[in-house]
């Protein structure tokens, strides 16, 4: 397999297949493959994390507003959730014609952990 696929395939499963490339041969020691692991690791731990706050903050504010907050909140979420998965897309795309595309900081860490 191609490097430029084997990168593609790193933001499949998010941190899952980041992993998986990342001890697996030859592509462990891939500098391209490794840069787009780590940012599909970065990015989904990322991910995650803001999930929680948000999630935290939209039941909060449904609780304090009696629920109204809490279904605009939703709405919101919605279009969130639409917004990443057009860049997980992007990111798959950048990666499929061998660029190494940064996501703003992310990028910065992966790059200093791929080497």
């Amino acid at each position: 397999m191609s490097s430029n696929v084997a990168g593609l395939l790193t933001y499949i499963l998010g941190f899952i297949t980041g992993i998986i490339f990342l001890v697996i041969e030859p592509y462990k020691n891939d500098k391209f493959v490794r840069f787009h692991a780590f940012q599909s690791i970065f990015f989904n731990v990322a991910l995650i994390v803001f999930w929680i706050a948000y999630s935290i903050v939209a039941r909060i504010l449904g609780f304090v507003s009696f629920g109204f907050l809490f279904v605009l909140m939703g709405l919101v979420g919605l279009l969130i959730s639409l917004a990443i998965l057009a860049y997980w897309i992007f990111l798959m795309y950048k990666a499929y014609n061998n660029e190494l595309y940064k996501i703003p900081f992310i990028g910065d860490l992966a790059a200093k952990q791929a080497g």
